[in-house]
């Protein structure tokens, strides 16, 4: 499994593609937080960093699949997958691995966030500073649906030897978890009683549960459930496609 991870993070550092992602995804925070006027964190009026947290889930939806997206899908691509079933490796230390590496990945993004932390703390007022316990909280949150979408893009990776076509039903996929269920909620049918389960099936209210700087442990193995789910999935489908290989 440490071979694994140690190639995938060398893999994803040895291409363009991999600092282009991180990046755009930092640029993409930035602009939405210091240049925009709507969504400026300078024009809210009190020191916060709630912009952060409502854009990063959605700019995860698109980082996220990018990092994903070859990991299983170029190895089927290459036939590197036949030679890899040979290895004295299991299947779950495959996934594992994968896995560990594209989440690292995701919190190496996240770090230079931390910037816009310091930033906000110097320019708010002495007796009005930042809410430490919410951002905790919502950085808690963060990486826990960073480990979640990197688990779906896995299994989305699994299923096709494309890359796009990968990156395509990830992006769907999360979406409609971390979305969908909360859109479905609001349809008038459901209203009375259905409409809170449903949103509870849905990433969004546990990750606003966590961003008020409360870990509930409900909300953590919400998460995990999700996240053990999508890669036990994703090893039923590696060993799927072997054997009909």
């Amino acid at each position: 499994m440490s071979a694994i991870f140690k190639k995938e993070i060398h893999q994803f550092f040895s291409s363009v593609t991999g600092y282009v992602a991180i990046i755009l995804f930092l640029v993409a925070n930035g602009l939405f937080l210091f240049v925009y006027p709507d969504t400026s964190l300078l024009d809210a009026g009190y020191a916060n960093l709630d912009g952060l947290f409502e854009m990063a889930p959605l700019i995860f939806l698109l980082l996220i699949p990018a990092i994903t997206m070859r990991s299983l899908a170029d190895e089927f691509k290459t036939g590197t997958m036949e030679l890899l079933s040979t290895k004295p490796v299991t299947w779950w230390q495959t996934v594992w691995g994968k896995f560990w590496a594209c989440t690292t990945i995701v919190i190496i993004a996240l770090l230079p966030t931390l910037v816009y932390y310091l930033a906000m703390s110097q320019l708010a007022a002495t007796n009005n500073g930042l809410d430490n316990g919410s951002i905790i909280g919502s950085y808690t949150g963060l990486f826990l649906l960073g480990g979640t979408f990197t688990a779906i893009g896995l299994w989305a990776s699994s299923l096709s030897s494309n890359a796009v076509v990968a990156f395509l039903v990830a992006i769907f996929t999360c979406y409609i978890f971390y979305n969908g269920f909360d859109a479905l909620s609001k349809v008038p049918v459901f209203s009375g009683g259905a409409d809170y389960y449903l949103q509870m099936a849905g990433i969004r209210y546990h990750y606003n549960s966590i961003s008020r700087g409360v870990i509930d442990s409900r909300d953590v193995i919400y998460f995990l459930s999700i996240t053990g789910l999508m890669l036990y999935l994703t090893k039923m489908s590696l060993e799927r496609k072997i054997w009909q290989g």
